[in-house]
C-alpha cells in the first residue's frame, strides 16, 4: 500500500522558514515525478513545485521562485520542501503528491489530477 506522510508544517513568523517532508513507503518513488501543493480556505488546489523522475525539477510560479526549493533523497525515499521568505499568504495545507507516469510535460506536472498518491497534509501558517 503506497502511503505519503508529510511533516515539518507550523507556525512561524513572516521572513521565516520551514522545510516540509514526505516520505514514501510502498513503493519506490526514485523513477517518478513526485510534487507539492498547497490549499488555502476557500481556495484551490494550487501547484508550488515539482521534481521529475529524472530529478530535475520544474519551473516555480512566480510567487514561490527564489524562496522554495524542492529536493528528493531517493536513498531514503523522501521528497523536501525548503520554504525560506515566508509570507502571510504562503499559509495554507501543504500536500505532497507522487505520480504514476514518468513522462509528462513540465505544464502536465502542475496539475493535481496527473498524481495519483497524496499525503495527508501538513498545515503552514505564517503570521505577520
Amino acid at each position: 500500500q503506497v502511503q505519503l506522510v508529510e511533516s515539518g508544517g507550523g507556525l512561524v513568523q513572516a521572513g521565516g522558514s520551514l522545510r516540509l517532508s514526505c516520505e514514501a513507503s510502498g513503493r519506490t518513488f526514485s523513477n517518478y515525478p513526485m510534487g507539492w501543493f498547497r490549499q488555502a480556505p476557500g481556495k484551490e488546489r494550487e501547484f508550488v513545485a515539482a521534481v521529475k523522475w529524472s530529478g530535475g525539477s520544474i519551473d516555480y510560479p512566480d510567487s514561490m521562485k527564489g524562496r522554495f526549493t524542492i529536493s528528493r533523497d531517493n536513498a531514503k525515499n523522501t521528497l523536501y520542501l525548503q520554504m525560506n521568505s515566508l509570507k502571510p499568504e504562503d499559509t495554507a495545507v501543504y500536500y505532497c503528491a507522487a505520480g504514476d507516469y514518468r513522462y509528462y510535460s513540465d505544464t502536465s506536472l502542475k496539475q493535481p489530477a496527473n498524481y495519483n498518491y497524496w499525503g495527508q497534509g501538513t498545515q503552514v501558517t505564517v503570521s505577520s
